[in-house]
């Protein structure tokens, strides 16, 4: 009989082509993920892996197995999503996670209507941006994820995966409150052309999406400063270095000496949560994503009003 563990532990090794990268995202140590493949070698009585380097590959006995486990291991989610289903109750773990700003502006009441609706569920939440996002719920370690795209450059969503749509975010230009531009009803981006930008580290999905936007505009941005966070990010505009992107959801207070804009042609970021299809009749499931859609309408409504500017420790609601 095959141990359900084990195969996980191949699984994983699969997707993540290393033992340290199936260590991380089965949260155990490397030395239990060889401990669990070497038991299942006992139990399969062949070699599953094999020295590649200083690392690891799948023999061919153990890519056939991995593709057997990953078929079981579907099955399972469906089976568990089965059973769930015909319970009724909305019990057991859940694990979601959401990029900075939607786990700021989204998560904290989000959260807490689950525990009031569903006291028997346990919630685990993590802050990843959502490419990292994707890849947990493909794998497994997550059951959701809240996600985002652009209004002009979508993120392809991998097949097998379920889409609810949540919110779409307007997003602003911020600005020094000393901007020749700050007073101004609207702007355009290549208003900004000269300007220094702030902008997200490179790599990520929304730095490849400024990058692409304001080329469109005709012009080449020069990228003074890089910073993961918003607050960051606004931090060195109120010191007078630079000029960048400030979506709505989760941007709380400005600081102190930063204007916000809106911009004429609007940019909007689409904000969704994403689950696995074969899990798709969870309760649990179901009960995350309904709570955070109830949220996100209310800070949807929130916003119905439309942007405003706002100077000096004013404060605007994300």
């Amino acid at each position: 009989m095959l141990n359900l563990e084990r195969l996980r532990t191949l699984d994983a090794l699969a997707r993540h082509g290393s033992v340290s990268g199936a260590a991380d995202g089965l949260h155990v140590t490397t030395s239990a993920v060889s401990q669990q493949m070497a038991k299942l070698e006992r139990e399969v009585g062949q070699q599953l892996l094999a020295r590649n380097g200083r690392g690891v590959r799948l023999t061919d006995a153990g890519r056939l197995l991995a593709d057997h486990a990953a078929r079981i291991l579907s099955q399972v989610e469906v089976a568990q999503s089965d059973i769930e289903a015909q319970r009724g109750r909305v019990v057991g773990e859940v694990r979601i996670s959401a990029f900075p700003t939607a786990a700021r502006g989204l998560f904290p009441h989000a959260l807490r209507v689950l525990r009031d609706d569903h006291p028997e569920l346990r919630v685990r939440s993590c802050e990843l941006e959502p490419e990292a996002g994707i890849r947990g719920v493909i794998r497994g370690d997550l059951d959701l994820a809240v996600v985002l795209d652009w209004s002009n450059k979508r993120m392809p969503v991998p097949g097998g995966l379920a889409t609810a749509h949540l919110l779409d975010d307007a997003a602003d230009l911020a600005m020094p409150v000393g901007h020749p531009l700050a007073g101004r009803a609207e702007v355009d981006l290549e208003d900004f052309a000269d300007d220094d930008w702030v902008s997200w580290p490179e790599g990520e999905f929304c730095h490849d999406w400024l990058m692409f936007t304001l080329r469109s505009k005709g012009f080449e941005p020069r990228i003074a400063h890089l910073a993961g966070e918003y607050h960051t990010q606004l931090a060195l505009i109120a010191e007078g270095l630079g000029v960048c992107v400030a979506p709505r959801l989760g941007r709380g207070a400005l600081p102190e000496g930063v204007a916000v804009v809106p911009v004429r042609n609007a940019m909007h970021r689409h904000v969704s949560a994403v689950w696995r299809t074969d899990a798709d009749r969870r309760p649990s499931i179901r009960a995350a994503a309904r709570a955070l859609g109830r949220v996100a309408a209310e800070v949807t409504g929130r916003d119905a009003h439309g942007p405003r500017t706002a100077r000096a420790g004013r404060g605007v609601d994300g």
